[in-house]
């Protein structure tokens, strides 16, 4: 059993509902949201999900977590399980419905999904190697960035801004500096200059890949779960169901694992990490 270890401070004290800078934009992504959800077929009941037990120890056999020949939806925490978390890492129920509401509804804005999967692209070598140095699959990673990059505060990349305080997290990953010490990049009691140096470390997109994939890694052992394999939620609900309970670690939010699972299938995601290119080369004459 490892000890009680608290996260970083984007699971304790998860940031409020991201804004953007142009009011017409939150017009349209609000509108576009409830819309959205209009437009959604009412959600069938879920299976009963198997209850994690007191020390959140996810490696038990998985054909024991068949409920009459339904999968378990793996973001369906007991309440048991939900006080746990909340004693051992401080999370907290789900965003407000109105928040919920703006974040599906940038979800729908084409050119913000654009700019945040071109930026995706370039990471891929990133989290590909990471992921594997880590044993952490690559689409947990993929989806946590593209989520806090597709909803990210304006103007928190400006070093003024980075440097003032104003942010407890900071960079694609949306990484505090709690989380460098966590993983003894950084001491308890930094110096100012200290300081400056881990918020850069958290703005390069190379470092926060890094401190990600780490990051999840130091939570599976955590979570008493299998340190030295990459967790796949076709493989068994056990798997699934710690990939749900990583992501809510991550962001502290009962909504963000659900949110998470779907970006994880969702197929342009997987094509841009797991596809092969291949140069174009002319005919031959």
């Amino acid at each position: 059993m490892f000890p009680d270890q608290r996260p970083s401070p984007a699971v304790l004290r998860p940031s409020t509902p991201r804004l953007v800078p142009a009011i017409p934009v939150l017009i349209t992504a609000l509108l576009a949201g409830l819309s959205w959800r209009v437009l959604q077929p009412e959600p069938r009941p879920s299976a009963v999900v198997p209850p994690l037990n007191p020390a959140l120890s996810l490696a038990e056999d998985p054909a024991a977590l068949s409920v009459e020949g339904q999968r378990p939806d793996p973001v369906d925490f007991t309440p048991e399980e939900l006080r746990e978390l909340q004693r051992r890492f401080g999370v907290h129920g789900p965003q407000t419905r109105l928040a919920q509401l703006f974040t599906e509804g940038l979800d729908q804005l084409q050119p913000l999904r654009s700019r945040t999967l071109s930026r995706l692209e370039a990471m891929r070598p990133l989290i590909l190697q990471q992921a594997r140095r880590q044993s952490v699959n690559p689409m947990l990673l993929t989806a946590i960035l593209f989520d806090e990059m597709q909803h990210g505060k304006p103007g928190e990349n400006l070093p003024f801004l980075a440097h003032s305080g104003l942010f407890r997290t900071l960079g694609p990953a949306q990484l505090g500096v709690g989380e460098l010490q966590h993983q003894g990049l950084l001491s308890d009691s930094p110096s100012d200059a200290e300081l400056a140096a881990a918020r850069e470390r958290l703005l390069d997109p190379a470092s926060t890949v890094e401190l990600l994939a780490a990051k999840m890694a130091r939570l599976k052992r955590a979570l008493d779960l299998p340190a030295d394999r990459m967790l796949q939620s076709s493989v068994s609900p056990r798997d699934a169901k710690g990939l749900a309970t990583l992501a809510y670690l991550h962001n502290g939010k009962l909504d963000y694992p659900a949110r998470i699972l779907s970006y994880m299938h969702d197929a342009e995601l997987h094509a841009l990490i797991y596809s092969r290119r291949q140069p174009i080369r002319p005919p031959l004459v």
